[in-house]
């Protein structure tokens, strides 16, 4: 008898501790954390030491991240170069659903996200988030022209479609990478500063196209002028004392051309300046995490580091092969190529007493998944034409995730050519890389290869062996599934969503053979 009443009483006591636990973890749930998402601009899967253990520098405070929290070892941008996968950063679409079907938008290209279509911003707006974006938005804006020379930006005049109308309450930044023109800050809808001169760069590392040029726009000081804006909005928020979390989106300029490493950093790597500019990045990093300890709100704040592609050939990688680095890791190809090197990020998240510290995803994630992610956070659901490739990574974070998200990832190259992922197989739906690797698009003999790629990327993560003949139904398969994704125009579940429609749209030839 008193065995069983001991039996009893301990079962009592482990069910209320279940039953407070759970209730914890559910009151901690209901408090919103601050969110701040870091996105490099061309950092390489293996620039960061933590996703390589073979690096030649050591990026400590980009790794901090990941030992303090989590890291997804297959995390991928929703294409291999820039513009396409901002888009789908902040809007959960693959950006080939919209007008830009290949390449990047350039300096006076109009909004490519539509007024009304839900962003990471204004949903988080919505949820009683401050909103900021500091940093490189290149998604296009609505300039404004001079009514005698409609040939003329006239930059004394506010800007249509930017951040301030996409959700966000606070904007700095630049309109595109640092290499394209027009050189000036903008803080809301206004430059800083009506430019009035024309720069040029054409050194080997340090080179930008020839542009307009803010006086106040020195393009070394360009990422620590941004980080210090970052660190000040998080210092205003703080002094404010609201109850209001914040949501800041740090687009980094870095370390993409023109490779820049300001005096402090010049050789610190050990290599080249790429190397050295890649710690001038991971200081940054460092930086914003140092504010929030002396704000005392690292616990509550969950932060993203990632990249919007793999390596630049800027970076030089014969002069980084000396030094034994690899930008790309083991992987093939880099930025621009349908290949993993060209589309698989470092990825890393910390959310202390919520994402447990050290751990390791597989898990395929894409970078479209913040929507979801942050919708998921929030509590909220998205409507059906929302966030149509974004799948919720809350699951993966927090280690309560028992089958994967996503049925299948789509990637997208310079030049517009597909590739589908499910499991461990990869069809690519083109001969070479797509990009600028080899064999690069249209080069000599790539009418002699294969139609079509496919790489086990479990057994075969260097995509070497082409298994393209050896199993015909997963082709079949996969070629359905990319199919089926592009005409419902989704690639979750829900109700069918359009496409833009163009005659243009070269990553539909394998369709049409």
């Amino acid at each position: 008898m008193r065995s069983t009443l001991k039996l009893l009483t301990l079962a009592t006591f482990s069910l209320s501790m279940i039953i407070l636990t759970l209730s914890c973890e559910q009151q901690s749930m209901e408090t919103p954390p601050n969110i701040i998402y870091i996105l490099a601009d061309d950092l390489g899967y293996g620039d960061v030491s933590a996703m390589n253990p073979e690096a030649a520098w050591e990026t400590k405070h980009i790794d901090r991240i990941a030992s303090e929290g989590m890291r997804f070892t297959d995390a991928h941008s929703g294409s291999a170069v820039c513009s396409p996968t901002r888009y789908g950063v902040l809007t959960g679409r693959y950006s080939w659903r919209t007008r830009l079907k290949e390449g990047v938008l350039w300096s006076w290209d109009p909004p490519l996200i539509q007024q009304g279509e839900t962003t990471v911003g204004s949903l988080l707006q919505g949820e009683g988030y401050t909103t900021a974006c500091v940093g490189k938005w290149h998604l296009g804006l609505g300039w404004q022209y001079h009514t005698e020379n409609p040939d003329s930006v006239d930059f004394s005049k506010a800007v249509t479609g930017g951040p301030s109308a996409l959700g966000f309450d606070y904007f700095f930044g630049i309109t595109a990478s640092l290499d394209i023109p027009p050189y000036v800050y903008f803080e809301n809808d206004l430059p800083t500063m009506v430019p009035a001169k024309y720069t040029r760069n054409t050194s080997k590392y340090s080179w930008w196209r020839k542009g307009l040029t803010g006086d106040d726009f020195v393009h070394e000081e360009v990422l620590p002028v941004l980080t210090q804006k970052a660190l000040g909005f998080i210092d205003s928020h703080v002094a404010d004392k609201t109850d209001k979390p914040f949501f800041l989106y740090f687009p980094l300029p870095a370390p993409h051309t023109p490779i820049l490493p300001t005096d402090e950093f010049k050789g610190k790597s050990g290599t080249n300046p790429y190397g050295d500019f890649v710690l001038q990045v991971d200081h940054s990093v460092g930086q914003i995490l140092k504010s929030l300890e002396e704000h005392g709100i690292t616990d509550e704040t969950l932060i993203i580091f990632t990249s919007d592609n793999g390596c630049s050939p800027e970076a030089n990688f014969e002069e980084l092969a000396k030094y034994g680095h690899k930008p790309s890791y083991h992987f093939r190809g880099h930025k621009a190529d349908i290949y993993e090197g060209g589309h698989r990020v470092p990825f890393m998240v910390r959310w202390p007493g919520h994402i447990k510290a050290g751990g390791e995803s597989n898990e395929v994630i894409c970078l479209t998944d913040l929507l979801a992610t942050v919708a998921d956070i929030a509590g909220t659901s998205l409507d059906a034409s929302s966030g149509v490739d974004s799948y919720s990574m809350l699951p993966a974070m927090l280690g309560t995730q028992n089958h994967p998200q996503r049925e299948a990832t789509i990637h997208h190259s310079v030049n517009g050519s597909f590739a589908i992922r499910k499991g461990p197989w990869k069809l690519i739906l083109c001969p070479g890389s797509g990009g600028w690797s080899d064999p690069k698009p249209k080069s000599r003999g790539i009418e002699l290869l294969p139609p079509y790629q496919l790489y086990n990327l479990d057994d075969d993560p260097g995509e070497t062996e082409n298994l393209l003949d050896h199993y015909p139904e997963v082709v079949e398969e996969l070629s359905a599934l990319l199919k089926q994704s592009i005409e419902n125009g989704r690639s979750t579940v829900g109700p069918k969503q359009a496409n833009v429609a163009s005659d243009i749209w070269p990553g539909l030839r394998w369709m049409e053979e």
